[in-house]
């Protein structure tokens, strides 16, 4: 049997398979599970930046003065967030009220007390906030890493790319000067220039980048002529972008690279791990399949590595990344026009 430890933000894994945040991360009795099923670590479900500036606020007085604090806090994280409509800055806001950092950081204990695989919390945000108030706490709670889950949608057309990438840049520093625990980002692919982008958030004082965060993306219904509501779940054929970028950036950034979005099976876990990845982090088929999957894919992986007799992650993973193979435009122009130049 294959050795399919490995190591990610720092941390000793036991496999390379972590399960991203989402509302299965949500509860003790899943996570118990997850660890059962022998899942490498566990990212809990995101806490949202909405929930942390009105606690933050709450914090500033407890007299009535709070609420000018409050109000400014609001106004400003309002300012930096783009919601699609009323109702939704609405929900945000009684969100944030009605789940606070207390039970966040409760949650954190309680798990680290019951589980005995890494666990690392999760910050949904999308603002330069001072984030010194909170990741403190986070640590403070015990968790062994905290994962920064940024989108930022380039869409003001009053900002550069460069303001984009200074949001990046502050949020990483208001983070790690108050936390000792590894940090890492779950970035979207919207960057005009990921590669440049991306290194230099890899040096900038994070742990590790997991590539990439699946967006909401709209639909349109045409039956009611109406804006609905996207694909929630990802589907097999999502990984591609992820083991595009994964592989080109392989090697070259100064962290730790974790891959996400369609990771559905064995195989695309295998791809990603060839394409330079040091983990990987699976969701949606668990919602599909259920947390045991976590084992199909585990068991997967196994019988592959026998089968092509690697005994440690190691001796494969990275193999097939942009700077390791013969022809390194096969990840970028090449590869599309070879496979069109067949079609026609």
């Amino acid at each position: 049997m294959a050795d399919l430890s490995t190591t990610y933000l720092g941390l000793k894994l036991r496999n390379p398979l972590i399960v991203g945040s989402c509302g299965l991360t949500n509860t003790l009795e899943n996570i118990k599970k997850m660890e059962d099923a022998n899942a490498g670590a566990i990212v809990l479900k995101s806490i949202f930046e909405e929930q942390i500036v009105f606690e933050a606020d709450k914090f500033i007085e407890s007299t009535d003065s709070s609420l000018s604090a409050m109000k400014k806090g609001f106004d400003d994280i309002l300012q930096n967030r783009s919601y699609d409509y009323i109702e939704a800055m609405d929900y945000m806001i009684n969100f944030a009220k009605e789940h606070t950092l207390k039970e966040y950081l409760d949650f954190i204990k309680l798990v680290k007390n019951s589980v005995k695989i890494p666990i690392i919390a999760s910050i949904n945000c999308v603002s330069a906030y001072d984030w010194s108030f909170f990741a403190k706490r986070i640590q403070q709670a015990g968790a062994d890493a905290l994962e920064l889950n940024i989108f930022i949608l380039p869409s003001d057309i009053n900002k550069t790319a460069a303001n984009y990438d200074e949001m990046y840049k502050k949020i990483i520093k208001d983070v790690t000067k108050y936390v000792t625990i590894p940090v890492s980002l779950k970035l979207s692919y919207y960057s005009s220039s990921i590669v440049n982008t991306f290194i230099n958030l890899s040096i900038s004082g994070i742990a590790g980048m997991v590539l990439f965060n699946k967006p909401y993306n709209p639909d349109i219904n045409i039956e009611k002529i109406e804006i609905s509501t996207g694909k929630i779940f990802s589907s097999e054929d999502d990984y591609s972008r992820s083991l595009r970028w994964t592989a080109i950036l392989s090697g070259k950034v100064g962290c730790d690279l974790a891959a996400s979005t369609g990771i559905h099976n064995y195989e695309t876990a295998v791809k990603l791990l060839l394409a330079g990845s040091n983990a990987v982090q699976v969701a949606s088929v668990l919602y599909e399949k259920g947390i045991d999957e976590i084992k199909n894919i585990l068991d997967g992986l196994n019988n592959w590595m026998d089968a092509h007799n690697f005994k440690t992650i190691e001796e494969f993973r990275g193999k097939l990344s942009q700077i390791n193979i013969k022809n390194p435009a096969v990840m970028e122009r090449v590869q599309f026009m070879k496979s069109y130049a067949n079609i026609v």
